[in-house]
């Protein structure tokens, strides 16, 4: 039996090289064989960290017995969900037609087109009560399959059109209103469970981007969240020694918790800590922040370049391998041990959110550790992960890139990260590369009107064309084997724990809007939250990043630049002002640059309007506070800083 995962990008896959089973990764060479067998195909899907996926393949795909019977009767296909995030969506949205509750290890029965007439979760070795053995589950497949094929094509095909009526419509909708977004801010604070903090019961997760959304918007939503990270980052969820965040806890008062540990769960509470931090100026937020910042520039911190994706929940501690013991040791009895193991994909997107995250932070706390931390791994994936068309790597691991194909998710998170990384080092290249990777999304589309608002707009909230139409696009295109297969979601909305692509992007693109003055940015971001605004509304909970942009592209842009003397004035020693500098890193506001006199005419030549004509007054750092470029007389003394 030919192994054909031993080599493969994911540390995932590479686990299962060793199974009896037959595994293929995924590509178009299984739905070949399994239509030259006329065998259905296991699609598995899963990732490295994930606790249930060890334990369904210790428990069943390193089972011999089981493995022959899966040969002999199926094609298998594992994937990893990191490194094929459209495939793991695709199949989500099939497997919602016959489970509830979904999460991995995803196993998902299709036909030799990839079209899918079962699915479900983990499957237990043995049958428990109302859960069959996973033997069970294929002996019933292979049964449907060869006494009762026309069932299955049918239940294949109900589930295609069911998928194809809730497809989100390209088109039409409009951007979340002042009073709609108000209407859902009150919402999320009627769900906050007011003796824990968070939303819901057990299991319990973060959900950054709800958080993110409720921070920004002044009253009891910001409370909410303030009082929901305060406890969080007091509670076991926590790991108090190395800073970083677990996934999820099992009990509805945070304790108990899964112990992955996910790049984009921490880059996203970095933030929230920092900006936490510049709203009450208590030391809780910024001890919490600077953890998590030191746990991903360390722990995740790749030697080679970039950040590893995740690190594992179990390790073996003591001679046995149990889940979370490593974190129940101390720092002295954890050098004793091996950690838990690093999932060492570097992706392209989670990476631009922790370069974002560690920049801003970097910023925030005066701490260039983090800055440089942010700007080495944008200079490893700009080295590695940017191909000589301008294209993108997905994911790479130890120098070798994936043949994934690259989503909206890479260029617009991506895109982001290089954005804040230049307003926080001043370095224009790091923009200028964030604006190709932005371009690039940008296709051709129909032009349109302003969709109906859901409310009036702000009153200083410009009107604008819209195209009719998403705007933004994956320059590479779906995934080939999907698309082929008619399979491929045309727009995926779905946020979860993090933004998605489409998100993402457009919040690029409004922060490339508040550089350039160009509108077409501002145009195509509002456009993008249009077109998932009515499912935004209906789910807050689960769209926090879209509803959190969306605000943004409601009211008025505040703009801050801070321009410093290339060479400082000689009488600028004594008698200063407080520290102007110091002040602006307190402040919240979204669009912070800091840049030298030079740094800011290279910006203005290279196209970022927001920095033409900015210099130091007599030698000394000079702030210039703008709203919606329209900007009020330069300060150099803190005290004349309006409040933002």
């Amino acid at each position: 039996m030919p192994n054909r995962l031993f080599d493969a990008i994911s540390p995932y896959l590479r686990s299962h090289a060793d199974n009896p089973v037959d595994w293929y990764g995924w590509g178009a060479q299984a739905f070949v064989e399994a239509r030259l067998r006329d065998v259905p195909v296991l699609v598995s899907i899963g990732y490295s960290t994930c606790h249930w996926c060890h334990v369904m393949a210790r428990e069943s795909f390193s089972d011999p017995e089981l493995a022959d019977y899966l040969n002999a009767h199926f094609v298998s296909i594992k994937v990893d969900r990191e490194e094929h995030p459209e495939v793991d969506a695709s199949y989500l949205a099939a497997a919602s037609a016959f489970v509830g509750g979904l999460g991995w290890p995803l196993n998902v029965f299709v036909t030799p087109d990839g079209a899918a007439f079962y699915a479900g979760t983990y499957f237990p070795p043995l049958p428990l009560p109302g859960h069959p053995s996973f033997r069970q589950v294929l002996e019933a497949v292979t049964d449907a399959w060869t006494t009762r094929r026309g069932e299955v094509t049918d239940s294949a095909s109900l589930v295609a059109e069911a998928l194809a009526a809730a497809a989100v419509p390209v088109a039409g909708g409009s951007l979340p209103g002042p009073a709609a977004l108000a209407r859902v801010a009150a919402e999320l604070v009627g769900q906050e469970d007011s003796r824990f903090g968070g939303f819901g019961g057990a299991p319990k997760f973060p959900v950054a981007p709800a958080l993110g959304f409720l921070l920004g918007r002044e009253g009891e939503g910001q409370a909410l969240a303030l009082r929901t990270l305060k406890r969080i980052g007091a509670s076991p969820l926590r790991d108090p020694v190395e800073g970083g965040f677990f996934r999820y806890a099992v009990n509805q008062d945070w304790t108990d918790p899964h112990y992955e540990r996910m790049l984009y769960d921490n880059a996203q509470l970095l933030d929230l800590y920092t900006q936490a931090w510049q709203i009450t100026g208590q030391q809780w937020a910024q001890t919490v922040a600077e953890g998590i910042a030191s746990f991903i520039t360390t722990v995740l911190r790749l030697p080679g370049g970039g950040f590893a994706s995740a690190q594992d929940s179990e390790s073996t501690v003591a001679g046995r391998r149990v889940e979370g013991a490593y974190y129940g040791l101390d720092a002295d009895a954890r050098l004793q041990e091996t950690p838990p193991a690093l999932d060492e994909k570097v992706l392209t997107g989670w990476n631009g959110l922790a370069i974002a995250a560690l920049a801003r932070a970097g910023f925030a706390f005066a701490a260039p550790g983090f800055t440089a931390a942010a700007a080495d791994a944008a200079d490893y994936l700009l080295a590695h992960h940017v191909r000589r068309d301008g294209s993108l790597v997905r994911a790479s691991i130890a120098g070798r890139a994936s043949t994934a194909q690259a989503t909206l998710e890479d260029y617009g998170m991506w895109a982001l990260g290089l954005l804040e990384l230049a307003l926080a080092t001043g370095e224009v290249r790091f923009a200028a590369a964030a604006r190709r990777l932005v371009d690039g999304t940008l296709g051709r589309t129909d032009a349109g009107t302003v969709p109906p608002a859901a409310d009036p707009p702000a009153a200083d909230t410009p009107a604008v064309d819209l195209p009719g139409g998403m705007p933004f696009r994956a320059p590479d295109g779906p995934d080939p084997i999907l698309a082929g297969q008619g399979l491929a979601l045309d727009v995926d909305p779905s946020e979860g724990a993090y933004p998605s692509g489409i998100t993402a992007v457009a919040e690029a693109a409004t922060l490339l809007h508040q550089l350039t003055a160009d509108e077409r940015y501002r145009v195509a971001a509002v456009s993008a939250m249009a077109v998932v605004g009515d499912r935004a509304l209906e789910r807050p909970l689960a769209f926090g990043a879209a509803l959190r942009l969306s605000g943004r592209l409601n009211g008025p842009v505040e703009q801050l630049v801070v321009v410093t003397p290339d060479a400082p004035a000689p009488e600028a020693v004594a008698g200063e002002p407080a520290d102007l500098l110091g002040t602006v890193r307190r402040r919240g506001t979204r669009l912070v640059a800091s840049v030298t006199e030079s740094q800011a005419l290279a910006f203005a030549d290279a196209g970022f309007d927001l920095f033409r004509d900015r210099v130091a007054h007599r030698g000394r750092p000079t702030a210039y506070l703008c709203r919606d470029f329209v900007c009020q007389l330069p300060v150099t003394d803190p005290a004349e800083l309006p409040a933002s």
